[in-house]
């Protein structure tokens, strides 16, 4: 008992550690050390049938457990959710929703953060889980302080990790990996992305990046892009990293606009920068660039439908928590669970027809409900 607790101890203060830096020195590398979603899949080819298999579950109307629990499973939920995205709180409804459909008796802890700031909350939640022996710890990859967590807890036999919002497995933990990487792959919806503006300026363009904070979507949403886009054709005046906050991407847009005030589009790499990106550009109405948003939630399909975004990449939102729940109910009956689980996208755009949209809100929040904006 001393000897666990001692390693909790130490557990901790290495967390301490990890979740205090400065955002200033830090920025993790272009996806070196990631498998690529369908790099992955070309090398582990025996992984798509099962991943099939899983797909196939969340389309379909939940079928229950199909054996007795002894006790309840115990599960921690720790996310961003203080952010303009819905993602993280329809993401929440859509699997405790699903855990309830398929008669899993569970005690669930969800502990909301703010994105990069409430570091100690994070490594004072993620301490308790594992001192609890939570069976399932849902968490995120965005910096190598979460990596180094993680690292930790993945030698627990008492815990099962599920990695929400990254779909690229760690090449280092190779016979070690968590129970599933669950999300919408973010290098496929960025190049879809890509595609888009290419064919909205066949003949070329200058644009400016917003990344998000320094880390792996950054890398995975900001990055590709770029690479994505013929640089004979289109030209990257300017690009920033932000704080990951509407505050932040509104001052920087200020700063792009009066730097560079010939560029055709803003590259927008998550819901708050695109509307702050988009406000910072209604006193600008002249010459105005056009903005993406990424995601596809209910704020950025507002701002289509009024006329400030041009376009968005739109998630099937609630499959992911829907795939997570399926998922544990799998891990309880002893079958296989796949390694990894990317979501559908869907392209939405200024052109979208109202009721082709209705359609996809529909499809996307089933479990969520289409209208959580307004509860």
């Amino acid at each position: 008992m001393y000897k666990f607790r001692a390693k909790l101890c130490s557990l901790f203060l290495v967390l301490a550690t990890f979740f205090s830096y400065s955002k200033t020195v830090f920025s993790d590398p272009v996806l070196v050390g990631y498998w690529d979603y369908n790099e992955y899949l070309e090398k582990y080819p025996e992984e798509r049938k099962v991943i099939d298999s899983l797909k196939s579950m969340v389309k379909k109307d939940p079928v229950p457990l199909a054996l007795k629990q002894e006790k309840l499973v115990k599960i921690s939920f720790i996310y961003p959710d203080e952010q303009a995205s819905d993602y993280w709180k329809r993401n929440l409804i859509a699997f405790e929703s699903r855990l309830k459909a398929l008669n899993i008796s569970y005690e669930l802890t969800p502990v909301s953060t703010r994105l990069n700031v409430d570091f100690k909350q994070q490594s004072r939640s993620l301490y308790d889980a594992i001192e609890k022996k939570t069976d399932y710890l849902i968490f995120t990859l965005n910096t190598t302080r979460h990596r180094k967590f993680i690292e930790h807890v993945i030698q627990s036999p008492d815990t099962k990790i599920i990695l929400q919002n990254i779909t690229t497995p760690v090449k280092s933990w190779h016979g070690n990996q968590p129970l599933l990487y669950v999300g919408f792959d973010h290098v496929i919806g960025t190049k879809l992305l890509a595609k888009y503006f290419q064919n909205k300026f066949p003949e070329g363009a200058k644009y400016a990046m917003l990344y998000y904070s320094y880390g792996y979507l950054s890398t995975a949403r900001g990055d590709v892009f770029v690479q994505s886009m013929d640089n004979n054709k289109y030209t990257l005046t300017s690009s920033f990293y932000t704080e990951s906050t509407k505050e932040s991407a509104f001052n920087t847009t200020k700063s792009i606009i009066s730097n560079h005030c010939d560029i055709d589009f803003i590259y927008a790499s998550s819901t708050d920068i695109a509307l702050g990106a988009v406000e910072a550009l209604k006193k600008n109405v002249k010459g105005k660039p056009i903005v993406n948003g990424w995601g596809g939630g209910s704020l950025e399909l507002t701002a289509i439908e009024n006329g400030e975004l041009e376009a968005t990449v739109m998630r099937m939102n609630d499959d992911t928590g829907v795939a997570m729940a399926e998922a544990i109910k799998l891990d309880l009956e002893g079958r296989q669970v796949p390694i990894i689980f990317s979501g559908d996208f869907e392209v939405v755009t200024s052109e979208t027809l109202p009721e082709e949209l209705q359609r996809l809100k529909e499809k996307a929040f089933r479990y969520s409900g289409v209208d959580l904006e307004n509860e």
